[in-house]
Parts: structure tokens; C-alpha cells; sequence
């Protein structure tokens, strides 16, 4: 059954973080959805390889009309988290307990929502202490799946279990 996932992204995105798990979700059948602040806007991936076209502006999107959040990582989330409109969406995923996908710096949106309070979790390892802070378990391994809905992952290595364990809750 395809699933309806948001992408939470802006400029400075990691770029394979992005493309090749959206490229999975999309050849397993699912959509995804790119928002940010402004729709038809063309964000860049930091390493120069990936541009977007955003699908949608963060001020028309609902978050009861997705199955699935997708934070990729880089300096994208940092620069999101400074926005409460992505905070509060992100959190919406968390609290109705729909799948989120965090990959790299990914958590961090998580993390100032609030909603790493004793969950299981994993993230770049520069943001190790502020998970711990927050309140998470952090593991240092390629993914982590806590309560069977938040799949989290380090670094770009981690693609492929980060993709399989997210497909999987699909």
C-alpha cells in the first residue's frame, strides 16, 4: 500500500542523504513530498551534486494528510529547527506516533521538538551529546528502530540499513 511521506529540507541538505532513500521510497510505490518554506523553490544539496524542487510551502501542508515523516541530514535540519512551523510539524509525527525516518543531523528537529525523551536513537556524531542531553539513548550503530516507529541513523554509510528498516515500517 503506498504511503505519503513529508521530507522536511532546505538548502544545505546532504545530498545522498535525500536522493537515495527518496529513490527507494518512490521505486517501492510511495510518495514523497518536499516541503520548505516557499513551494517551486530549488534547494542544493552541500556537496553540490543534488538540487530540489520543492513541492509544497510548510504554511499549506497538514501533517494528518501524511503516513510518514523523512528528515534527511546536513545543515538543512539545524536551519529548519530555528523555524517552530517544522518543529511543530516534526513533533505532530512523534506525538500520533507515525513513522519518522531521521538520518545524520535529522534529529536535531526531533531534538528541539522535544520528543527524544527516553527513545532510542542514533545521529551524527557531533550531535551525540545533545541527543544524550535531550534525553535519548543514544547507540552508536548504523540504524536504530525505537517503538516500532522512529528509524534513525548516523552518517551517509548508514544509507542502506537506514533505507531497509524504513521501508520495512512502510
Amino acid at each position: 500500500m503506498s504511503k505519503k511521506i513529508a521530507c522536511l529540507m532546505t538548502n544545505m541538505f546532504e545530498d545522498v542523504e535525500y536522493t537515495d532513500p527518496a529513490q527507494s521510497f518512490k521505486g517501492a510505490g510511495h510518495e514523497v513530498v518536499t516541503i520548505e518554506k516557499e513551494k517551486g523553490k530549488t534547494v542544493k544539496g552541500k556537496q553540490g551534486e543534488a538540487a530540489v524542487e520543492i513541492d509544497e510551502s510548510i504554511d499549506n501542508v497538514n501533517p494528518q494528510d501524511f503516513d510518514a515523516l523523512f528528515l534527511p541530514g546536513g545543515f538543512s535540519p539545524d536551519q529548519l529547527r530555528a523555524d517552530d512551523r517544522f518543529v511543530r510539524f516534526a513533533k505532530s509525527f512523534m506525538d500520533e506516533k507515525k513513522p519518522v525516518f531521521a538520518i545524520c543531523h535529522g534529529p536535531q528537529l526531533l531534538l528541539t521538538a522535544k520528543t527524544l525523551e527516553g527513545r532510542d536513537a542514533t545521529g551524527y556524531k557531533s550531535i551525540k551529546v545533545d541527543m544524550e542531553y535531550a534525553g535519548a539513548n543514544y547507540q552508536d550503530t548504523e540504524v536504530v528502530v525505537c517503538q516500532n516507529q522512529l528509524v534513525t541513523s548516523r552518517q551517509p554509510d548508514d544509507i542502506p540499513a537506514f533505507t531497509r528498516e524504513a521501508l520495512k515500517l512502510l
